[in-house]
């Protein structure tokens, strides 16, 4: 399953690539795109487990990059 989030609150391009590979290495994501130009990001993931993966990508993200708030677009 493919779902779009929109960032808000990411600083700069490093961060964005720094958080990338974080997201990819939360167990069940398949793939993990951020687009810092544009602040968004695309999920691959395991349809079947998409609560759980989303609520650990959001523990990721508030570890690495505190400020950084995701929506679902």
């Amino acid at each position: 399953m493919s779902i779009k989030f929109k960032i808000i609150g990411l600083d700069c391009a490093n961060c964005a690539a720094e958080l990338e590979r974080a997201i990819q290495k939360v167990s069940g994501v398949e793939n993990a795109n951020i687009n810092f130009m544009m602040q968004r990001m695309e999920l691959e993931f395991d349809e079947n487990h998409r609560e759980e993966i989303i609520d650990k990508i959001k523990k990721v993200i508030k570890k690495e990059e505190p400020d950084v708030i995701i929506e679902e677009m």
